[in-house]
Order: structure tokens, then C-alpha cells, then sequence
């Protein structure tokens, strides 16, 4: 009992795993008064005895591995009971380890019931282990299991505070890149080292939904980069998708379903672990990680991949849906430009027309008659054809670039700011623009062309980050103006913090599209954005000053109240 005190009190004095096997040992070689011993675990992947902590064993020795039922160890796994053998070299069960070895004790571990291991001591001597020794070894044995499974817990407790706490790093990670294939290649990377894996990859269902395509791995070699789509219907990743559920595989080498043998073992691929990605229910890939020995995923380890994977697939829409946004903007700054372009048109043309009506005015007065005989007669035909040929082209092009009336309706104006600054929310953060919002709620309604207006507002708001280059802040304020004797008025405001505008640059912003004062760009934005505004019968002024910033204050009439 004494002895069995000291034995408690020392190998309850470590949480740590290793070091708690280690004095196990320890202490049964040291009460046992025996030349050495080994504790012994059957590894749960393999099924193979390893032998995890041992003393006055040479390193060979210690590399031994035995299948359950095989030598001394192996006949007490499989039947958990204690074998005392006084000389070994008489039992046929026995294996050597160590060629001085004449008699050994092993006793069962057996962990809430079940056989994890078995713990031996060897002796030089022959018949060196009584019924006594074996007793203690067996009351030993009780106390380490305790130890084994308290020490287990705390090491499962341990590595999932620090998976969860690299899970919320890795999170942070891939959700701070808006570019879908720099999020795809964080994932992998990320979930390689969460998981300690040999090599991950990530593949995302293509659009017809029968074939999974990689795109992204890390670890991987070029064989793996380039081998063909997997099918979802014949591959073992298909029942990933079919079934939305995790699926590990022992070993990817021998097993039949893999469709790669041959290339898992080029390129050293064991286990797998593989986890669905799903995004609003629906299923948009799978994301898997190899191991380059044999393992068993805890239960734990695929929880942790599966929270890694649902915050993958939001990271994936979302970069998806980034992407989305950048063709809408890229596509209505194209429109703005056609849009621009025909406005320009109709202008030039009607630059053209004025004079070229006064040349055809002029042409006539001069009443030019010439003998049908005389050269000068079919001049004088051309010059009038072409003249009318000319005034025709122009007029063709007014009535194609006459710009269409508005189609009024109620209008919020605070929902097209909302909307717009949704749109252009990643151009300003990536210019280091901070967007203020200061919209009045309930705002007063208006008649008005939603499209023409959000077209007006959008070219205000890419002025004024061109006009911050190195950052700064936009402020849209909106309001709603009552008058005693008069409709009540909108007004929106765009006030930035640029390197403001000269008088005459104030003067001409709005007028003609050529007479542009700006150094960089068409000068057309502004031109479209006081057309717009005068076809609602709005107003608009700037207030400026050089380095001071702009303020671009817009009025309409309200509808009236019902």
C-alpha cells in the first residue's frame, strides 16, 4: 500500500501525456525491481502494439511493433489477463527483445473497460516476479490507466483550445481577400498546417454539377495538379457530395474506391479526410486533407475541418459575389461611357449644324447659275448635294443621341444612395475612402428617373474619389426641406476632402462636354450629371475652395403630402 501511495503520487504529477507514460514505466521498473520494462498501446489506426514510453530499452528495441495476440504482450492484449512467465526462453509466445531477458510479467491497461495496452517488466533473472509482484503490478496498472485517461482528456482538451484557436486565425485569413483564387489558395494552405497535413486540395462543383474540378491544393506535386476531374457519380469524393456528409479513408493506397492508387503513392498520400463545402444548404465542392502515415481523424479534428470548410464556402461566395459586383461596375461605367459618347455626339453635332446652316444659307444668296455647258455647273451640283448630305448625317445623329425624356415615378432618394454605396463600398475601402452616410429617414419622396438619377449620383461619387487619390472622406448627406409658401424641397449633398476646384473649373463643370477643365478623364461625367439634373428640374451648385475639398448640394421638389 505504501509503495502503491508513492507510485499514485508520482504519476499523478504530470498532465502531459508522454511524460505520464514515461514515470509509469518508471515506477513499475523501480517496484518491480526489475532490469527493464515498456508500456505498450495498441494504435487504434493499425492495430499494431507500439511501444509509447520504456526503460533500459535500445532504441531498436523501442521501434519493435507487434499485432495483437503476438509474443507475451500480444496474448494479453487479446485476452486481458496477466501473464508472469519465470523463464521466457521455455514459452513459445515469447519475442525477444533483449537477448539477456530470462523471465517477464505483463499486465492488461485497460481504459473504462477496454484494453488499451499492456504494461511489462523483464528481469535477468529466471522466476524473478512473484504472485505478490504481480498483484501490485496489476493494482499499478489500475492507477495508470486513471492517469492515461485523465492525461488523454486533458491532451484532447488541449489540442482543441488550439484548434479552435487557429480556426479562429485561419477565419481571418481567408475572409480578408476578396479574390476568389487568393481565397481558395488560402483555404488550402491554411487548412494544410490547421490539420497537419501532407497536402490539401479544394474542389468546387462545376456548373453542370456532375464533375468536380480542383481548384486550388497545396503540398500537392504536379501529378495531382494535373490529373483529370473526378466525376460525381463513380468517385469516392462523389459520395462527399451525394451524401453532404465528412468521409475518412484508412489508406487512399490499397483502398479500391480511390480512382488515383498510383498517384496517392507517387506522391506519398495516406490517409484522407475529406469534408463537404456547403453554402445555404446547397453543396459547392468538397475540401480534403492528406496525411503522409497512417492516421485516424478524431472526431474532433473533423468538426474543426468542417467549421473550416462552412466558413470556406462563405468565403467563397462572398469573393464569388465580389467578383459579380466588379462586372456590374466595370459594365455600368461602360454604359456610362456609351451613354457619355452619344451625348457627345449630339453635341458635336449641333456645333456642326449651326455653321453649316450658315453655309447653306450663304451658298444660296450667292445664287451661283452656270450654262449647262460651263464646268463650274456641276461644281456648283456637288458642293449643294454634299451640303445636304452633310446637314442630313447631323440630323441623323441628333435624333439617334436626343436624349430620352425621364420616366418619372416616386422616387426615395436615400434607397439609391443605399444601393450605390453597395456598389462602389470595395472601390472606396481599396482607395482608403471612408463613406459617411447621413440620410434623413423618411424622407420626402420624388418624381424622378430612378436609373438617370442613380446614373447622375454614381458620376458624383467617382469624381470625388478621383478627386482623393491618397484617401480621405466622402459624406452624402440628404434632407428634406419644408417651405411655408412653398413645395417642400430634397437635398442631397456630396461634400469630399480633395484638392477642391478653381472658380473657373466651378464655373464650367457642368456646361458643355467640350470645354472639359480636367487634367485627367473625358470631363464628360460631370457634363452627364447637369443634364440629368436639369431634365428633373433640379438644381445644383459647388461650393470650393483649392485644398479645401468640394460640396455639390442638389435640389428637387418633394411630392406633395397625400
Amino acid at each position: 500500500m505504501s509503495l502503491l501511495y508513492q507510485v499514485s503520487n508520482v504519476i499523478h504529477s504530470t498532465l502531459d501525456s508522454q511524460e505520464a507514460l514515461q514515470l509509469i514505466v518508471s515506477e513499475a521498473v523501480r517496484v518491480m525491481r526489475a532490469s527493464s520494462g515498456s508500456l505498450v498501446l495498441i494504435n487504434p489506426t493499425t492495430g499494431f502494439l507500439e511501444i509509447h514510453a520504456a526503460q533500459n530499452l535500445s532504441s531498436p528495441a523501442r521501434k519493435l511493433k507487434l499485432r495483437v495476440g503476438e509474443g507475451i504482450t500480444g496474448w494479453v492484449a487479446r485476452h486481458g489477463k496477466p501473464a508472469r512467465v519465470g523463464d521466457v526462453t521455455q514459452d513459445s509466445r515469447y519475442v525477444s527483445v533483449r537477448r539477456d531477458v530470462r523471465s517477464e510479467l505483463a499486465v492488461p491497461l485497460e481504459v473504462k473497460g477496454e484494453v488499451r495496452g499492456v504494461i511489462n517488466v523483464d528481469s535477468e533473472r529466471t522466476h524473478a516476479f512473484s504472485a505478490d509482484d504481480q498483484e501490485l503490478l496489476q493494482e499499478l496498472a489500475l492507477q495508470a490507466s486513471k492517469v492515461i485517461h485523465n492525461t488523454w482528456l486533458y491532451e484532447q482538451l488541449r489540442l482543441k483550445v488550439i484548434l479552435f484557436e487557429s480556426l479562429a486565425s485561419v477565419s481571418r485569413t481567408i475572409n480578408s481577400t476578396l479574390n476568389l483564387d487568393e481565397a481558395l489558395r488560402a483555404i488550402t494552405r491554411e487548412a494544410c498546417e490547421l490539420m497537419r497535413a501532407r497536402m490539401c486540395s479544394l474542389m468546387l462543383l462545376d456548373e453542370t454539377r456532375d464533375w468536380l474540378d480542383l481548384r486550388a491544393s497545396y503540398g500537392a506535386g504536379n501529378a495531382y495538379i494535373k490529373k483529370p476531374r473526378l466525376g460525381i457519380e463513380e468517385s469516392l469524393l462523389g459520395v462527399v457530395v451525394r451524401r453532404k456528409k465528412a468521409l475518412q479513408v484508412a489508406n487512399v493506397q490499397t483502398d479500391s474506391r480511390y480512382q488515383n492508387v498510383e498517384l496517392a503513392r507517387a506522391e506519398s498520400l495516406v490517409s484522407l479526410l475529406s469534408v463537404p463545402l456547403i453554402f445555404s444548404g446547397q453543396i459547392i465542392g468538397t475540401l480534403n486533407v492528406y496525411t503522409v502515415k497512417p492516421y485516424n481523424f478524431s472526431n474532433e479534428e473533423i468538426k474543426i475541418l468542417s467549421a473550416l470548410a462552412e466558413l470556406s464556402a462563405i468565403a467563397i461566395e462572398k469573393a464569388r459575389l465580389y467578383e459579380r459586383l466588379a462586372d456590374v461596375e466595370e459594365q455600368l461605367r461602360q454604359n456610362e461611357k456609351l451613354s457619355a459618347l452619344g451625348l457627345l455626339a449630339a453635341e458635336v453635332a449641333h456645333e456642326i449644324r449651326n455653321p453649316l446652316t450658315v453655309m447653306k444659307l450663304l451658298y444660296h444668296s450667292l445664287n451661283l447659275k452656270f450654262d449647262e455647258k460651263d464646268p463650274r455647273a456641276k461644281d456648283t451640283q456637288i458642293i449643294e448635294s454634299k451640303i445636304e448630305q452633310l446637314n442630313k448625317i447631323v440630323e441623323q445623329i441628333l435624333d439617334f443621341a436626343r436624349t430620352t425624356e425621364p420616366k418619372l415615378e416616386p422616387v426615395n432618394i436615400n434607397d439609391l444612395v443605399e444601393e450605390l454605396g453597395l456598389l462602389v463600398r470595395h472601390k472606396l475601402a481599396n482607395q482608403n475612402i471612408k463613406l459617411i452616410r447621413d440620410l434623413q429617414p423618411n424622407l420626402a419622396l420624388m418624381l424622378g428617373d430612378a436609373p438617370q438619377l442613380e446614373q447622375a449620383f454614381l458620376n458624383l461619387i467617382l469624381n470625388a474619389a478621383e478627386a482623393m487619390e491618397n484617401g480621405g472622406t466622402l459624406t452624402i448627406k440628404s434632407r428634406s426641406i419644408e417651405h411655408a409658401q412653398e413645395a417642400t424641397k430634397i437635398t442631397l449633398e456630396f461634400k469630399d476632402t480633395g484638392g477642391g476646384m478653381t472658380e473657373d473649373q466651378q464655373k464650367r463643370a457642368f456646361k458643355s462636354f467640350l470645354a472639359t477643365t480636367k487634367e485627367k478623364g473625358s470631363g464628360l461625367g460631370l457634363a452627364i450629371v447637369g443634364r440629368i439634373i436639369e431634365t428633373h428640374q433640379g438644381h445644383i451648385r459647388i461650393q470650393s475652395r483649392i485644398g479645401r475639398g468640394t460640396n455639390i448640394r442638389i435640389t428637387f421638389s418633394a411630392l406633395p403630402t397625400q
